[in-house]
């Protein structure tokens, strides 16, 4: 069995209702081999990583047979808990490495200390990126400096923004590849 857990961007409310997290999470239950957690996280507005690391690994399974789709906060909540665990592959969407001069985002934790970019690699089997330049929160270097870091199977756009569409195909596509 595969097990797959989405971890949301802050803010993003009810998760079953928010961007593609609902979409992706139906889709990918309905595959053979495939079970797919998605629920709402403590802390759902500043996303602490004190908070929700713990909550991943707890509460949402994550393991080293879980490949977590992080978006956003949740991007970075994936990094950083590859950082620590051992986890099958991450995927990322719309990930950065500061806190962009936020100050919630500051808050969260994640941003206080440099990337382990060298034990996210050891303790993956594979890792996976979408970003796009065009994206309203999160400028472009920032997204590479991810996939430099990461070494990640980067999948570029210039017309996809934050990834706040209901649905995501091409996140579905790769993760079949990727399984199969």
């Amino acid at each position: 069995m595969v097990h797959i857990v989405i971890i949301p961007g802050n803010g993003a409310g009810d998760v079953t209702a928010a961007n593609w997290y609902g979409w992706a999470q139906r889709k990918l239950d309905a595959m053979d081999g495939v079970k797919c957690v998605l629920r709402n996280m403590p802390d759902p507005i500043v996303a602490k990583e004190s908070i929700w690391i713990p909550f991943m690994r707890d509460e949402l399974g994550c393991n080293e047979d879980t490949i977590i789709v992080g978006h956003s906060s949740g991007a970075e909540a994936a990094m950083r808990f590859a950082e620590t665990y051992t986890v099958k592959s991450i995927v990322v969407v719309s990930a950065c490495v500061t806190d962009l001069g936020d100050e919630n985002e500051a808050a969260s934790g994640y941003y206080n200390r440099p990337w382990e970019w060298e034990k996210i690699i050891a303790n993956t089997e594979w890792r996976v990126q979408f970003g796009s330049t065009d994206d309203p929160f999160i400028p472009w270097s920032e997204q590479q400096q991810v996939a430099d870091g990461m070494k990640s199977e980067l999948h570029k756009y210039e017309d996809m923004g934050h990834f706040m569409n209901t649905s995501f195909p091409k996140l579905l596509d790769v993760i079949k590849k990727k399984i199969n």
